[in-house]
């Protein structure tokens, strides 16, 4: 990983590692459904993976769940 994850995508992360959808996300952090998923993005992009079974995978491998 190039970039640490901020407190933010940390926990968007966490809840995504939970099973909860991006809309189930952006209702539990009054964010526009839109911000989840550019937070997403991003996530996958600093922890180099296609989707969000490898980012939990490569997470939890991190040791950041």
């Amino acid at each position: 990983m190039v970039e640490p994850l901020g407190v933010r995508k940390l926990e968007i992360l966490r809840l995504v590692a939970l099973g909860l959808s991006n809309s189930a996300i952006s209702q539990r952090l009054f964010l526009a459904l839109s911000m989840v998923k550019g937070h997403n993005l991003r996530i996958f992009g600093k922890l180099q993976v296609q989707n969000r079974t490898e980012a939990v995978a490569r997470a939890r491998e991190l040791g950041l769940l």
